[in-house]
Formats: C-alpha cells, sequence, structure tokens
C-alpha cells in the first residue's frame, strides 16, 4: 500500500527545459527557471489571510439567531439599550446575552457606554455596511 505523501510525490519533480508540469496539475505553470520545483497557482484569491480571518468573524457574528434578535432589537431602538432591558427581552439568563454580546462587541457590530454599573448597547452602523460590502463583494 502506499501512502498519500508517497503517492504525491510525482507532483512536484522539476521538469526539464521549464517544460509545463502536467502531472497531477491542469493548466498550471512551473516558476522560473531557477526554481521548476515550484507551481505558480493559475488562480489567486483577491482576499489576504488576515482579511479572510476578520471577514468571518464579522459574518460569524451574524450567524447566530439570538445575535440576530439582539441587532434587530438594537437597530428598532435607535438610542442606547441597557443590557438589563436587553435581558428581559429574551428568555435567555444574563450571562447567556452577555456572551452574544460579547461577540459582537468583538466582531465590531455593536458597542456600549458604561454609566454607573450598566452597560448601555448601541449598534454600530459602519460594520453592519461593512458586513453589506463583504456579502456584495462575493456577489
Amino acid at each position: 500500500m502506499t501512502s498519500m505523501n508517497q503517492g504525491n510525490a510525482n507532483r512536484t519533480t522539476s521538469v526539464p527545459n521549464g517544460a509545463a508540469n502536467t502531472v497531477g496539475m491542469l493548466n498550471r505553470q512551473t516558476a522560473p527557471l531557477n526554481n521548476p520545483s515550484v507551481i505558480t497557482p493559475k488562480f489567486v484569491p483577491t482576499l489576504t489571510e488576515e482579511d479572510a480571518v476578520v471577514q468571518a468573524r464579522l459574518l460569524k457574528a451574524l450567524a447566530d439567531p439570538t445575535r440576530l434578535r439582539i441587532l434587530s432589537l438594537l437597530s428598532r431602538h435607535e438610542g442606547e439599550v441597557c443590557v438589563f432591558e436587553i435581558v428581559e427581552s429574551f428568555t435567555l439568563e444574563q450571562p447567556t446575552i452577555s456572551h452574544h454580546l460579547r461577540i459582537l462587541r468583538d466582531a465590531g457590530l455593536v458597542d456600549c457606554r458604561k454609566k454607573g454599573l450598566w452597560a448601555y448597547y448601541y449598534v454600530r452602523r459602519d460594520a453592519l455596511n461593512r458586513a453589506r460590502d463583504v456579502i456584495d463583494g462575493l456577489a
């Protein structure tokens, strides 16, 4: 039985005279003659790894029913909503709501102002516009 690594060993062999390496790959060309074992990809993502992580965090924060409901509540009340008022609008306990609010804050979708013992949350519209731009960029 051949291991997976041994089976893929033929993919990176050097090709004489700079010819295209076609073993297991279609429409790819080898890199310049000084390093023929490196394959130049035909398609390159326009999104950097770092940007992808930031955008995924934003979209992941939106991909939860409770967080969407919290955003809906905050959007409906343009001003700041006290965390106590958010908790009493749901059947979930305060620690669970605080957890969801932290995820929304980490993604930049909401922010809060502290007044005494209470935190008042509000939607950051610029972050919602960024989320729309991310989705539009994929369409």
